[in-house]
């Protein structure tokens, strides 16, 4: 059996093995991901995972693989399945020769899973990022103290609609979810979900005061990311009615038409990837 304060030591991270948890801790490494290093080190919860898996990785190495249980962590929960493999804090990437090593600590959590529940918990069993927070998007700096969060608009990206709105402060209680959306692929930006059915949100992220927008270097996946995930914890933790969905609404046809031209014309250039494109084309046809 693996004892209490084993340390499984992999590429950028460590894992430790707790009685009931893994702590995670993450180096600081020049080729170490960004987002690692910005979250140091984390407690996963053993109650927070829903299975373990090794696969063969890239250039002899192996992959060992915590996967999350859905709704246990306020970070995967933001992310939506966007972060790259290699920013994945749940996969410790190991040298092929210590396969071995990492298969019998694979079993051992697997083991330790069998009785898992894993329906969604009714609230995260991850800790969320400390705040306070802050970080520079493309058209304002956005930032949250636990208890509110504010955007205040730069006049060199900002548009004119949220100039005339004027710089912004929501309330987590105002708040029923966050929709995050990757800078690494096309219009990323952070919107916050607002409660009352009654306010109408502009679909375009630009266009809406309770919206910051990424661009080139502006609202990175290690700053905007951890951001998302420290909100979305607060929100939930307001109560049962954080649930409230918020409505966004669908765009205009011809609006849609015109941006998966743009996306092809990147696509064509070379600055957007096939799956990048294959990606948002979807979801620019699914807000049809």
């Amino acid at each position: 059996m693996a004892r209490m304060g084993d340390v499984l030591a992999g590429f950028h991270a460590a894992w430790e093995f707790e009685s009931d948890s893994v702590l995670i801790r993450f180096e600081r490494g020049i080729r170490t991901p960004k987002l690692f290093q910005t979250l140091g080190e984390r407690r996963i919860p053993l109650d927070a995972i829903a299975a373990v898996t090794l696969t063969p990785g890239k250039r002899g190495t192996v992959v060992l693989h915590a996967e999350p249980r859905p709704g246990a962590d306020p970070l995967m929960e933001a992310a939506a399945g966007q972060l790259k493999e290699a920013s994945d804090p749940y996969r410790l990437v190991l040298p092929a020769e210590r396969a071995t090593l990492a298969e019998y600590y694979a079993d051992e959590l697997r083991a330790l899973l069998a009785t898992n529940d894993t329906d969604p918990p009714e609230r995260y069993l991850v800790e969320p990022p400390e705040t306070p927070l802050q970080f520079k998007a493309y058209d304002g700096k956005a930032s949250f103290d636990g208890k509110s969060v504010h955007f205040r608009w730069f006049w060199t990206g900002a548009s004119s609609a949220k100039w005339k709105a004027g710089d912004q402060g929501f309330a987590v209680s105002d708040l029923c979810g966050v929709e995050w959306r990757s800078p690494e692929v096309f219009e990323g930006h952070l919107r916050l979900l607002r409660r009352a059915s009654a306010i109408a949100q502009p679909a375009q992220a630009d266009q809406d005061p309770a919206a910051v927008v990424f661009g080139l270097g502006y609202g990175p996946v290690h700053e905007s990311l951890p951001f998302a995930a420290s909100v979305l914890a607060a929100v939930r933790a307001a109560g049962p009615s954080a649930k409230i969905e918020a409505t966004v609404p669908r765009r205009d046809p011809a609006d849609i038409a015109d941006r998966i031209r743009h996306l092809g014309e990147l696509h064509e250039a070379g600055l957007v990837t096939d799956e990048e494109f294959t990606v948002k084309k979807a979801e620019l046809l699914a807000e049809l």
